[in-house]
């Protein structure tokens, strides 16, 4: 069928020369690093460490980080050999194009949209809420209508939205050096919480490191993990079963190491730096989350915890208030790359789709003067605003996660198929012991994926069904793919009519 038609990688790298779809090399692998932390350490370290510990998982919060670290990692592997094989924007969906054919890349890359601006809206509504507690702190209280916790139009997250947008549409290399400055800023507000952190710790509140398990509401019904349910488990938090639910969890708070395959047509030696970039961010935020955990849990019970600002508030329990405004300051630093890169991420695979015709090729256009697609960044931005502004969010952050380990799923299985398929590719990095970590990491994924709750998947598939009809009646007419083979078509049938 000619809906799984693939995309040969030498073609997708020719795509990238062609003058009107040109990005500029601007990135180097320090860049991508830094892009890597900048989209990871987030939310992860400044909200879900509280929530998770005092729902979920109690002090193994911190194994929870680890198994998500390790399930990340594995995909890392396979994302790394993919970059370095086929460095061009678009990550997933690129992936998937050369190895499963144009519409399991249509629905890689419409998961990739939900992932991607879903989750750039929700953190900048999270960037709203600390911004306006810092504020409070010095005495400039926002009106509720404007940044509450029901706002009518949530302007600081639509204002955080607008100034990202237009640094993006300037240039990636502005990108990067914002991105760096905001970067150092939040880790080096990290490294004050552990270090400070530890002079307040007490073992008392390790024990029990993993709590026993209990019935509770906030896992009954649809929001039951799918595994609860599906084996008809009773539904529980804590114990073993928690530690896993809360991985799936926290998986949020490593979302966007992918994202450094994405801007691997705009780096200078793509083939070696995007890995470094990709493994080499992974490995610093697993660290980094693994550490603050297990401060936070040591400072205040647990079942004390703040579900809000728990850094902040593990400070002000052991009479540091002090603290706590500067890690509001890290944690608006931190949001703010977050949503900078998620937007780029976002920029990158949607520009993928429109250069094949799955979306309106017009959108796919490069600016003369900054080497960006801004049209196409500016489109993203407008939507993100109206989501940010306008919409309440509350559960739907957790189809983030879905799509995300989606996505690793398919990237993980197409490593395999490229290997068969096309054994005489360049690689300049190898994912080892295919087709075993593959096979590893997509056991892996799916297991965190059924330990997510009935009703996210039941939002996904909702989610997929509607991109099932927008292919139907625009990217399967419109790609680059039916035009040709209409084209030879039409072409055959001339030959075939002559005398």
């Amino acid at each position: 069928m000619d809906i799984f038609r693939t995309k040969s990688v030498e073609q997708s790298i020719r795509d990238t020369e062609a003058p009107e779809h040109q990005l500029r090399k601007r990135l180097t692998a320090t860049d991508l690093t830094v892009f890597g932390i900048g989209v990871i350490v987030g939310t992860g370290i400044f909200v879900l460490t509280g929530q998770v510990a005092k729902e979920m998982a109690g002090p193994a919060v911190a194994i929870s980080f680890i198994v998500a670290g390790v399930v990340c990692g594995l995909a890392a592997l396979c994302y790394a050999e993919f970059a370095s094989t086929i460095p061009v924007a678009g990550s997933a969906y690129t992936f998937s194009f050369a190895t499963l054919g144009e519409f399991p890349a249509w629905v890689i890359g419409w998961d990739l949209m939900l992932e991607l601006a879903l989750a750039a809206a929700v953190v900048a509504v999270g960037w709203s809420g600390y911004f306006a507690s810092m504020l409070e702190s010095v005495g400039l209280e926002l009106p509720a209508a404007i940044a509450g916790e029901d706002p009518v139009v949530n302007v600081p997250a639509v204002v955080i939205v607008f100034v990202l947008t237009a640094i993006l549409v300037a240039g990636i290399k502005l990108s990067s050096r914002v991105n760096l400055i905001l970067v150092v800023t939040k880790i080096a507000v990290v490294l004050l919480v552990i270090v400070a952190g530890l002079f307040f710790l007490k073992l008392a509140n390790y024990t029990p490191f993993v709590p026993e398990a209990v019935p509770t509401p906030l896992v009954e019904g649809l929001k039951a993990p799918l595994l609860q349910v599906a084996f008809g488990i009773t539904p529980v938090a804590f114990g073993v079963l928690g530690i896993f639910s809360a991985a799936a969890i926290v998986f949020f708070a490593f979302i966007g190491f992918d994202i450094v395959a994405t801007a691997a047509e705009e780096t200078i030696n793509p083939q070696r730096d995007v890995p470094r970039g990709i493994i080499g961010s992974l490995a610093i935020c697993t660290a980094l989350y693994v550490a603050v955990s297990l401060v936070v849990v040591g400072m205040q019970r647990y079942s004390e915890l703040s579900t809000t600002a728990p850094l902040s508030d593990a400070f002000i329990s052991v009479g540091q208030p002090w603290l706590a405004g500067i890690i509001s300051v890290g944690a608006i630093a931190g949001l703010t790359t977050v949503v900078l890169v998620l937007l780029m991420g976002q920029t990158r695979v949607l520009f993928a789709m429109c250069r094949d015709g799955l979306l309106p090729r017009s959108l796919a256009k490069v600016h003369p003067h900054y080497g960006t697609p801004a049209r196409l960044t500016v489109v993203i931005g407008v939507v993100t605003m109206a989501l940010a502004g306008f919409v309440s969010f509350g559960e739907l952050a957790e189809l983030v996660n879905i799509g995300t380990l989606f996505a690793f799923v398919v990237v993980s299985i197409g490593v395999v198929i490229l290997r068969r398929t096309r054994p005489d590719l360049p690689r300049a990095f190898k994912a080892p012991l295919v087709p075993v970590l593959p096979i590893v990491s997509v056991l892996a994924c799916l297991y965190l994926m059924f330990n997510l709750p009935v009703q996210t998947w039941l939002r996904f598939l909702v989610w997929m069904l509607i991109g099932l009809v927008v292919y139907g009646l625009f990217g399967y007419w419109n790609s680059r793919g039916t035009t040709l083979l209409h084209q030879v078509r039409g072409s055959r049938q001339r030959t075939r009519g002559r005398p």
